[in-house]
This record gives structure tokens, sequence and C-alpha cells, in this order.
């Protein structure tokens, strides 16, 4: 048997310490496919060891068509993910200390997205997984490995060639994806921002599952005034809500609907699995949301256009804090999120700050602009558009001073949306506030700035690289801690985790003083889409998984040790 040289010496190692494992590492030949033991654990109880199987296209045999285009080969190696997580979890079983026995690949979100976990070429098909290799205490449970690695993982591997797999799912995905893709991409030819498909899904389980809302939701049905159409790759007509290019307004009682429609425009920039209830709800994606984050640090960020003459004559044409209040803090995030390159911009009056959004007249009459440092995001939202080409959707309950300014209002009833848009006009004409706009005639001037290479330290005691993530909400850099639970839009850890790779490669390739932020974010970008995210990792690890350059940008901006000139 190809197996039996593997096998040998697994049981040759039965009894030993621990770290005779590390003998492991190299390459295995099976009948279907090629085993890569990459990094072995040092003991049971440390992080589990890489392993890679390579299979040839003879033996997997996929045909071509579900790997190309892009969106269907993106699709066909989240399949496999998926798959692989799920046989997985039949295999993997509890045999000695620590993770002895485990068999685990980055468990996948809703959103299908490009994974180092599985590659798909004309070639080959390409898995990487994590196995805990037994132990009892820190002693080789040599026999253990041996069922593992030589009898339960070609079972495992056996499950993903495309003879098992079920047909008719393996297209449905791929098809879904690349209808997704599609539509997305005719967004701005058709001069929208998101489209929301008839009868989608929008509600979750919860605010920690992400998982449709199955009995009680109320499916999405386009009012006809905002109606369109498109007929997909797969021949398919899908006709929903389209969102113009422009301001709108998300209006309505509460519980009715309003930030459940925000959180999936905001969700659509990415793809979802068949079954999700958002397959065609998709967003341009440069759509960012951005929100109050108390406590935040900012640096070197010109938020003039929103601040100005602070007290004691305080800069904001290079404002830096580490202690950031609610209003700055957002002023800060939307000036980030346009030097990135953000287009879109998703905002929920629940999580901003009351001060930016609005100042009514009462209060302009009670404190003078003159002393009042902060101009009202309601009077530089048409200016966005108009000066920048950057819409706004907006979640407004409770100011009907944003109906001035709106191009589209959508009610919700019930999570029932219908075109309020003349009513909202009618209203404003009818019961005019009388508030003086205080924005000026342009939105103001964007400063670039240039991100100094030796604020970011990537070093930890002896290491030189040195990082980790807790779910989406925490990188740690070096001795550093960024916290992004307020960049709402990441959706799994390993976005994190490629996130702090890329830092670090920005690090060590482009940070020098002299290229722009945005500079930076645009070669990074280009080299994951030319080379793959396997350029920001060398020790090929199946963790990595896709973000945006919105997020990267977020992720650098709240490190606390950046420095910047402008």
């Amino acid at each position: 048997m190809l197996d039996s040289p593997l096998r040998a010496h697994l049981e040759a190692l039965d009894g030993k310490g621990y770290k005779a494992y590390k003998t492991l590492r190299g390459k295995y030949t099976f009948s279907d496919f090629t085993l890569y033991i990459d990094h072995v654990q040092g003991d049971p109880f440390a992080a589990p060891s890489q392993l890679r199987v390579i299979i040839p296209q003879t033996k997997a045999q996929f045909p071509k068509h579900l790997h190309n285009p892009s969106s269907r080969k993106v699709a066909l190696e989240d399949f496999l993910v998926r798959q692989f997580h799920q046989h997985a979890r039949m295999f993997s079983d509890h045999r000695g200390s620590g993770k002895s026995g485990l068999i685990a690949i980055t468990p996948p979100s809703q959103a299908i997205l490009p994974r180092t976990a599985a590659f798909v070429s004309d070639e080959i098909v390409e898995i990487r997984f994590a196995v805990g290799l037994p132990a009892f205490g820190r002693r080789i449970a040599g026999y253990q490995a041996a069922s593992l690695l030589c009898d339960d993982i070609p079972q495992l591997i056996h499950q993903l060639l495309y003879c098992h797999l079920p047909p008719e799912q393996v297209m449905e995905h791929c098809q879904c994806a690349e209808n997704a893709a599609w539509l997305r991409e005719q967004l701005h030819s058709s001069h929208l921002v998101a489209f929301i498909a008839d009868g989608a899904i929008l509600p979750r389980r919860s605010g920690v599952d992400d998982l449709p809302l199955s009995q009680e939701a109320i499916p999405f049905k386009s009012p006809e005034s905002l109606q369109v159409s498109f007929t997909l790759p797969s021949g398919q007509t899908v006709t929903g809500t389209g969102i113009p290019e422009g301001i709108t307004l998300i209006v309505g009682g509460g519980y009715h609907g309003k930030s459940t429609l925000l959180q999936a425009i905001a969700a659509g920039v990415y793809t979802h699995i068949p079954g999700d209830g958002r397959e065609y709800v998709v967003t341009d994606a440069a759509a960012m949301k951005v929100r109050a984050e108390d406590g935040r640090s900012i640096v070197g960020v010109n938020i003039s256009p929103f601040i100005s003459h602070l007290p004691q004559g305080k800069s904001t044409q290079h404002f830096s804090t580490t202690d950031a209040s609610g209003s700055t803090s957002e002023a800060a995030s939307i000036i980030e999120v346009i030097e990135a390159g953000g287009k879109v911009l998703l905002i929920d009056e629940d999580t901003s700050a009351t001060n930016f959004m609005v100042r009514d007249r009462r209060m302009q009459a009670l404190i003078s602009k003159d002393h009042e440092p902060i101009t009202p995001f309601v009077d530089k939202v048409q200016q966005l558009y108009t000066d920048y080409g950057i819409s706004t959707i907006l979640v407004m309950g409770g100011s009907g001073d944003y109906f001035d300014v709106a191009d589209t209002v959508i009610a919700l009833n019930n999570y029932s949306p219908s075109d309020v848009t003349t009513q909202a006009q009618t209203v404003a004409a009818t019961y005019r506030t009388d508030r003086q706009t205080e924005g000026g005639k342009h939105f103001g001037s964007l400063t670039p700035r240039l991100v100094l290479p030796q604020s970011i330290n990537p070093r930890k005691g002896k290491r030189e690289v040195s990082f980790k993530v807790r779910a989406t909400d925490e990188i740690r850099l070096g001795t550093e801690e960024i916290h992004l639970s307020a960049i709402e839009q990441l959706v799994e850890s390993g976005q994190a985790k490629a996130i702090a790779a890329a830092i670090v490669y920005a690090q060590q390739h482009y940070f020098n003083g002299q290229r722009s932020l945005s500079e930076v974010l645009t070669a990074v970008m280009t080299d994951i889409q030319t080379q793959g995210l396997d350029c920001l990792d060398s020790r090929l690890t199946g963790e990595l998984i896709a973000f945006r350059r919105l997020e990267f940008a977020a992720a650098i901006n709240r490190l606390r040790s950046l420095q910047v000139l402008t």
C-alpha cells in the first residue's frame, strides 16, 4: 500500500516523546492524492498541525465549467471547504490528550469568500486543514495517529472527489455565486448602489446567529416605483428594489425593519450561499457601514469638513486623539472611508452620535454656529455626493430634517417597504424647519496621509512577527491591540487574520514614508489579486480569508501606535 511508509513511521513512534512527531514533516504519496505535513505542533495542547492534500484533476475530475469564470471558481473552492468541514465532524474524534484526533478546517460563514483553505485549477485540487496528532499525556499515540492519517484522512478526502459530491448542489452553489457577482457588476451602469430581490429573507435568527429567520420572516417585496429587473447569467429573471445613487433615507416606526434592511444591505457586499435568503441582495463592493466609536484613536485625519475652530485653537486639519468622542470618531471614520476609496456610506441613527447627525433650529438659536465646532452630517451629505460622488443610505426615524436633502425615501411598515419620496418632499415643503444650513457651498478638502513604517512594529519578544486574532473583534499585532468591534462588515475571523498579515506585509514592502495610505492599500490589494492571499504568508496556511481594502484601512487606522505625515 502507498500509505505503508507513513503508517510504519507512525507506529514506530508509538510511546515516544511528543517532539518526535517533528520527523513527520514532509511529503507522502497516497493512491489518489499527495499529503504534505507542513507544520507539526509542539505538544498535544498547542495549536494543531498544518496539513495539505493535493489531488490531481485526473482523480478529482471537476468539470472546467465549475471553476470558470472566477466567481464560479471561488464558489467551488468555498463549497469544498464546507464539505470538508461537514465531513470532518464525523471523523474528528477525541483520541487522547489535548487536541488529539482533531480534524478541522476554518469554519465558513454564510458568505462565499476566497479562502486559502481550498484551491482549484485545471490541474489540481488543494485542501489545507489542521490535525491534532494523538498523544496520551505527552507520549505519542502512534497507532491512533496511523488510523487518523492513513485511514480517516483518505476517507475524508475521497468524499471531496467530484464523483462523490451531489452535482446539483455543486452547480447551484457555483451558479448562485456567478449570478450574484454579475448582478453586483450591473449596479454602477444602472446607477444603483444596492439591489434587494423580491422574496429575499432579510431578518437573521439573532445578533449572534447569521442564519435566516425562517418561519416568522416576511419575504421582501419591492414597491413598484423602485422595482427593477435583471436577467441573470443562469437565464432566470430577478426582480426587486434598486436603490439609486444619491441620498436614500430608510424611515419607519421602531421594530418595523429599518435596521434589518440596512444590515442586509451592508452584508450585500458579499455573496451568500444558496438558502441564506440574501442570495440576490447585492451592494456596491465599496459600501462601508460607519458608526460612532467612543474612545477610539485618530491619527492625523483632516476632519475639518465636519469639525473646526475647536477651543484653544486646536487644528482639525491634522487631528489626532487617543480618546475620540462619538461625533469626532464618526467624522473621522467617514473621512477615512473616503481616503480608502469608499463610495457608499451606510449609517444607522441608532449607532450614531446625535450631535453629529443633526442640529435643529432651536439648538441653533440657543448655541450659535460661532460656538459650535460640529457641522452636522445633514449639511454635508449632499456635498459628499455632488463633490465626490459618494452616496449615503441612512436609517433615520427621529429627524425629518433629512427630508430636505434626500433623493429617495423608503418607509418600512411591518418589514414591508414603500416609496414615500413624494410624501416626504411634501412634508418638507409644508412643515419647514427654518433651520440654517451650516455646511457651506462645498464639502471641503481631503488630505492624503503617509504612514511612517516605524510606527508599525509586529515584533513581540524574540519573535520578529507576532499576530493573533480574537474572532472578528481584535487583532493583536506585536504588543499592540487593534479593536475591530465597530467594523461591522467583517464576517469571519480568517479575514481579521489576513488583515493582520497584510499589515505586516505592507510594513515590510510598501510603507516607506513616501507612499500615501491609499497608494499602499492599492499596492497590497493588487498583489493579492495577482498572486493570491498566499503572498501575505509564506507558511501556506489555510486560515486566510479575503477582505476588502476598506476593512484593511480601518484596521490600520485603529492602530494606536500609528504615526503619519500629511
